[in-house]
């Protein structure tokens, strides 16, 4: 993919769908640009991608392959199969080293790093994770659309949530999890509607070949449903933004302003990483939408200097 070069005009970490259009942006404005991923996106327990017109249905794997695939038309563009240690330097003269040891001079820098999952205390979450239960009603709603339904979920979220999901099935049950509990109105509110809630803590879930059959609460309290959503506990892709000066929220999102930069001159983040929208089609949305801002803060420089 275009001669080896150790200088690039801007180096992305993360080949998630941000970091791929980033990089397909800047390569048709002909920028030298390297996308390094470590290969563990975090969507990957999914089997397929939704809301992505043109690509709705398809699994992450096949959605990369056909990234690249058309990426690699644009031979300023590159691919490394690694993870990044540390980046150092100021904007225009950043160094990026990796764990296998090389190092690359970048005038600007993109964390395309996303999000990563914390384990949920859940005996049986792993085993349905992207096959009955999600995170995310956006993407996989519609595949759980009538059915009898568990929302695992905080108080904070609740209501949210169940308002939310009345637009997929009204045959759901709320399961309250951590300290907080529903105020009265909340209650009065949901029961008004019809929905159950329970506020002892999931302790199991039952299923088999990765099909959600039943919800155990500690207080042994079974409940019979066919698919889940649950809150994920997150936490930043990468603490190379934070170590770097970004600013950062309390839930790791780092804080970007319209045009994708961060606190730290030169640095730009997209997708997930700077979002809490969580999609794929909106992640690569915020990717081409900061390669323009990067593009064009380059062009300028160069323009400037003469």
């Amino acid at each position: 993919m275009g001669e080896d070069r150790s200088r690039f005009d801007v180096v992305i970490v993360g080949g998630g769908p941000a970091g791929l259009n980033a990089s397909l942006v800047l390569g048709r404005a002909r920028k030298h640009v390297l996308v390094i991923d470590d290969q563990k996106p975090r969507n990957w327990v999914t089997r397929e991608t939704h809301g992505f017109l043109t690509r709705d249905g398809v699994s992450p794997r096949e959605f990369r392959r056909i990234a690249k695939e058309e990426i690699v038309a644009y031979p300023s563009v590159q691919f490394a199969s690694d993870t990044v240690l540390e980046i150092t330097g100021q904007d225009g003269e950043f160094v990026v080293r990796t764990v296998e040891g090389k190092q690359y001079d970048a005038k600007k820098v993109l964390f395309a790093v996303g999000k990563r999952d914390l384990p949920l205390d859940i005996t049986g979450l792993s085993d349905v994770y992207g096959k009955s239960a999600f995170v995310c009603p956006y993407c996989d709603g519609w595949e759980l659309r009538n059915r009898e339904l568990v929302i695992i979920t905080s108080a904070n979220h609740a209501l949210h949530m169940a308002k939310l999901i009345s637009g997929w099935t009204s045959r759901f049950t709320l399961c309250i999890q951590g300290d907080n509990r529903l105020e009265a109105e909340e209650k009065q509110e949901l029961s008004r509607h019809g929905v159950k809630v329970y506020e002892a803590l999931v302790q199991s879930i039952r299923s088999e070949e990765g099909m959600v059959s039943s919800v155990e609460l500690s207080d042994g309290t079974i409940i019979p449903c066919t698919g889940i959503f649950f809150q994920p506990k997150l936490q930043a892709g990468s603490d190379l933004p934070k170590v770097l000066g970004c600013e950062m929220t309390e839930t790791g999102t780092i804080v970007v302003d319209a045009q994708g930069k961060t606190s730290v001159p030169g640095v730009f983040s997209a997708g997930d990483a700077s979002s809490e929208l969580y999609q794929a089609i909106t992640a690569a949305s915020l990717g081409a939408l900061t390669a323009v801002s990067i593009n064009h803060e380059l062009n300028v420089e160069v323009w400037e200097s003469k």
